[in-house]
C-alpha cells in the first residue's frame, strides 16, 4: 500500500470522527435547547443566537406641555439648533464656538468614542479564528545512562517551527451578541458626547449671562453710590448751616457706606465668573475684562420654541444614551445564556520538526493535527442560571433608568417653561417698582431740601431704590437664565456636530489619536412588558 493511500485512509477516518462528534454534540444541544432558556425554533428565528432580541422599551411622556396654550410657548416648530443665537449676542456666539473646539471635558468624551470604536473592532475580530500564532524553538536533550530503561539515544536535538490556530464557532451567537453590546455602547458614547456638548453650551451661556448680570448690578451699585454721595454733600451743607443735626449726617454716611460695601462683592463675582468661562474654554484663568468689555444683559425673544414632549425621545442625548445602555444590557443576557450550551471549536496546527536543522525543511519533517472539540459546563447550571438572572435584572434596571430619564427630562422642561414665563412677569412688576422708587427718592430729596420732611424718608427711599434696581438687574438676568434652562432641558444644540467642518464634530479614528492640548492665550408608565420589549427567558 502506498503512502498516499495510507494518507487518504487517515483523512477519511478523521472526517468520520469529526461528523460523529458533530452529530453527538448537536443532538445533545438540541435536546438542551428544547428545555433551556431559548427554544430551538426561536434560536433559528433569531439568526442562530440565544438570548432576547432587543426592542425599545415604552417611554412615559405627556401629549402636550402644561403651558402649551400660552401664546408665548410655540409648540408648532422645532427649537433652534443653535438656540443661543436667539439672544443676539455676537460675543456669546464666539465663546460657545471656542468652547466647542477647546473644552477638555468634551475632548475627553470624544476619546471615549474612539475607545468604544476600538473595542467594537476587537469584538468583531472574535468572529474569526480567535487563536492564530506562530511558534518555533530549539531544545537540547541530555538523558541519564544510569537510570532504569535508559533510552538508546541519550543525547539529541529537536528543532520545530509551525503555526497553530483555534476557531470557536459562533454557534449560539455569543460573539455576535458581544458585537451588539459594543455597538450599543458605541452609540451610548456618541450620545454622551452630545450630552456633554449640550451641557457645555448651556454652561457657557449661563456663565456669560451671569457675567453680564453682575456687571449690570455693579453699575447699579455705583449709580446709587453716586446718588447717595450727592445726598451726603447736601446733608453736610445743611449741617454746617445748622439746619439739621449730626444724626442726619450720620444716617446719610451709613447709608452710603452700606451701598458701597456691595461693590467689592460684585467685582469678585465678576472675576470668579470670568475664571469659570476660561475653564469652559479649556484655558487657564485670566483677566477677561478687556476681551469681554462692557455689555448689556442679552434680550430674550418674545416666544420660545419648545416642540412637543415626544420630541425629547430623539432630541435629548441623555435619553438616547439611557436607551442605548438598555440595548447593550439586553445583548449581555444572550452572552450569559450562551454558557448553557457547548462551545464548539476547530483547532489545528501545522509545522516542521527535526533533530537536525539541516533536515527541518524536508518534506518528511512535516507534522500537523486538526480536529473538532467542544467544551460544555454541564455541572455549572446553578451558577449559569443565576448569572443569566442577574443580567436580566440589570436589563430591567437599565429600562427603568431610561424611563426615569424621560420623566426627569419632561420635568426639567416644565420647570424651565414656568420659570421663564413667571420671571418675565416678575420683571415687569420689579421694573415698575424700581421706577416708582426712583420717583420717590426724587420727591423725598426735594422735600428734604425745602425742609418739609426730616431725613428718615430720604434714607429709607434710597435704600429701597438700591434694592429695587439691583433686583431688577438680577431678575432680568434670571429671565435669560430661565430661557437657557429651557433649551438645555429640551436637549438642543448637539446638532452643531452634524454641520460640515464644525469644531464640535465627533472625532474620527486615526493612526495615533491624541487629545488636543488646551489652547493658550404621560403615556404608559410602569414595568416593561414582554410585548413592549422582548420575551425574556
Amino acid at each position: 500500500m502506498t503512502r498516499n493511500e495510507l494518507s487518504g485512509r487517515a483523512r477519511g477516518r478523521l472526517a468520520t470522527r469529526f461528523w460523529i462528534v458533530w452529530i453527538t454534540v448537536t443532538t445533545a444541544t438540541v435536546l438542551t435547547a428544547g428545555s433551556g432558556c431559548t427554544s430551538l425554533r426561536r434560536w433559528a428565528h433569531q439568526g442562530f443566537r440565544v438570548g432576547p432580541d432587543y426592542a425599545r422599551p415604552p417611554a412615559p411622556f405627556a401629549d402636550e406641555w402644561i403651558d402649551y396654550q400660552n401664546a408665548d410657548v410655540d409648540t408648532s416648530s422645532e427649537i433652534h439648533a443653535a438656540w443661543w443665537t436667539v439672544l443676539g449676542d455676537a460675543k456669546l456666539n464666539e465663546l460657545i464656538d471656542r468652547a466647542s473646539r477647546q473644552n477638555l471635558s468634551l475632548q475627553a468624551a470624544g476619546m471615549r468614542i474612539l475607545e468604544a470604536r476600538a473595542r467594537l473592532a476587537v469584538a468583531r475580530g472574535n468572529l474569526f479564528p480567535q487563536l492564530q500564532e506562530a511558534f518555533g524553538g530549539f531544545q537540547r536533550f541530555n538523558q541519564s545512562s544510569t537510570t532504569a530503561n535508559a533510552l538508546p539515544v541519550l543525547n539529541f536535538d529537536n528543532w520545530d517551527l509551525g503555526l497553530s490556530a483555534a476557531w470557536e464557532l459562533d454557534f449560539w451567537g455569543r460573539f455576535r451578541r458581544a458585537i451588539e453590546t459594543q455597538e450599543a455602547i458605541l452609540d451610548a458614547e456618541i450620545e454622551n458626547y452630545d450630552d456633554v456638548l449640550v451641557l457645555l453650551q448651556a454652561e457657557v451661556a449661563t456663565a456669560y449671562v451671569q457675567y453680564r448680570t453682575f456687571q449690570e448690578r455693579l453699575k447699579v451699585a455705583r449709580y446709587n453710590v453716586e446718588l447717595q454721595q450727592r445726598t451726603v454733600e447736601i446733608v453736610e451743607v445743611q449741617f454746617k448751616n445748622g439746619r439739621v443735626t449730626e444724626l442726619d449726617l450720620a444716617q446719610a454716611k451709613e447709608n452710603l457706606a452700606a451701598t458701597r460695601s456691595v461693590i467689592p462683592e460684585y467685582e469678585a463675582r465678576i472675576r470668579q465668573t470670568a475664571n469659570a468661562i476660561c475653564v469652559l474654554l479649556g484655558e487657564p484663568p485670566r483677566d477677561l475684562s478687556a476681551e469681554l468689555g462692557e455689555g448689556a444683559i442679552p434680550e430674550v425673544p418674545h416666544e420660545i420654541l419648545v416642540g412637543i414632549p415626544a420630541d425629547l425621545l430623539r432630541r435629548r442625548p441623555d435619553v438616547r444614551r439611557a436607551e442605548r445602555r438598555a440595548a447593550a444590557q439586553s445583548a449581555v443576557i444572550g452572552i450569559a445564556e450562551s454558557e448553557f450550551y457547548p462551545h464548539i471549536a476547530i483547532t489545528g496546527s501545522v509545522g516542521l520538526a527535526s533533530a537536525d536543522l539541516s533536515d527541518l525543511f524536508r518534506s518528511d519533517s512535516f507534522t500537523g493535527a486538526i480536529g473538532p472539540s467542544f467544551q460544555w459546563n454541564i455541572l455549572n447550571y446553578g451558577r449559569i442560571l443565576n448569572n443569566v438572572r442577574a443580567e436580566e435584572a440589570g436589563f430591567y434596571q437599565a429600562v427603568y433608568d431610561y424611563q426615569n430619564t424621560v420623566l426627569t427630562a419632561a420635568q426639567e422642561v416644565e420647570d424651565g417653561i414656568v420659570a421663564y414665563l413667571k420671571t418675565r412677569e416678575q420683571v415687569e412688576a420689579v421694573d415698575e417698582a424700581a421706577a416708582q422708587a426712583l420717583r420717590a427718592v426724587e420727591v423725598a430729596t426735594t422735600q428734604y431740601r425745602r425742609g418739609r420732611i426730616n431725613f428718615q424718608p430720604v434714607v429709607y427711599m434710597q435704600q429701597i431704590l438700591a434694592q429695587r434696581q439691583d433686583q431688577l438687574a438680577a431678575t432680568r438676568g434670571s429671565v435669560v437664565l430661565s430661557l437657557i434652562n429651557v433649551y438645555k432641558a429640551l436637549g438642543g444644540g448637539w446638532e452643531a456636530r452634524l454641520q460640515g467642518g464644525s469644531a464640535a464634530a465627533v472625532p474620527q479614528p486615526g493612526p495615533e489619536p491624541q487629545p488636543q492640548p488646551p489652547a493658550q492665550p404621560g403615556r404608559q408608565v410602569g414595568a416593561p412588558r414582554p410585548q413592549d420589549t422582548e420575551q425574556l427567558p
